[in-house]
């Protein structure tokens, strides 16, 4: 049973850092693209970055190059998501999800989720 549990969510100031991690299980890690989304009050679930997708590559969303960092650790089945430079609009609950590597940032290719942590950035 493939399992995705997210952690480091939380109440930050403007500007602040955040660290997600999301711990894997029940698939091999080091074959699947994995990815971070979120979803903000009263919008719709965006994605955000996603690593070993498109076959190989790292992807960002515009609104966070530059400030977010996505990594992995093979030896410990998790990805993480830093977030730097954070700001009011990066309020929301954030995702963890997994899919075949040829998935692109887009919803409907990622049958894999965990169930968010929520991050808050006060102003």
């Amino acid at each position: 049973e493939v399992q995705l549990v997210e952690s480091g969510g939380g109440l930050v100031q403007v500007g602040g850092t955040l660290k997600l991690s999301c711990a894997a299980s029940g698939f091999t890690f080091d074959d699947y693209a994995l990815g971070w989304f979120r979803q903000a009050p009263g919008k719709e679930r965006e994605g955000v970055s996603c690593i070993n997708c498109s076959d190989g590559i790292t992807y960002y969303t515009d609104s966070v190059k530059g400030r977010f960092t996505i990594s992995k650790d093979n030896g410990k089945n998790t990805v993480y998501l830093e977030m730097n430079s954070l700001k009011p609009e990066d309020t929301a609950i954030y995702y963890c999800a997994a899919a075949p590597s040829w998935a692109s940032l887009v919803l409907h290719a990622w049958p894999y989720w965990g169930r968010g942590t929520q991050v808050t950035v006060s102003s």
